[in-house]
């Protein structure tokens, strides 16, 4: 049975160097998916923002900046406390989110508890992967039916 792990957080959406707001977010990793991680950003739409990115990614950026393009994460250190940086960026804009280490590790280590990392591939039905692949093929793409 899939283990699904949640954090509620308040993250601070950075608005320019020296305002941000608070933002209701929710991180979420599900061991049958086991090389993502979701963040739901709750910004007072009908309509949650979604991002779903490597788990790799965000363990890596909690020690040192990492990644390229359309997500990147880096330590800091704000007012004396320890935050995580998260630069997204999409056809939509882009922002810049802060969330606390501590919360972000403590749900990381959860994570890492329920699916060790190198463990991934052993959560993963390689039959059941590629079945849901080629079903959600749309119809004008090469070789469809």
């Amino acid at each position: 049975m899939p283990t699904t792990i949640e954090r509620e957080l308040e993250i601070d959406l950075v608005l320019s160097p020296d305002h941000s707001v608070p933002v209701p977010a929710q991180l979420v990793y599900r061991s049958d998916d086991p090389y993502a991680v979701h963040v739901v950003f709750h910004i007072g739409s009908e309509v949650p923002v979604h991002w779903t990115f490597a788990r790799e990614l965000l363990i890596e950026g909690v020690f040192r900046p990492c990644g390229q393009g359309d997500v990147r994460i880096w330590p800091a250190k704000t007012y004396g406390r320890n935050i995580i940086c998260l630069a997204l960026r999409s056809p939509d804009g882009e922002a810049l989110v802060q969330a606390p280490a501590i919360a972000v590790s403590a749900w990381l280590e959860r994570t890492l508890r329920a699916v060790p990392p190198g463990s991934e591939g052993d959560r993963m039905d390689a039959e059941d992967e590629l079945f849901a692949l080629l079903a959600h093929r749309p119809r004008d793409e090469p070789g469809a039916s």
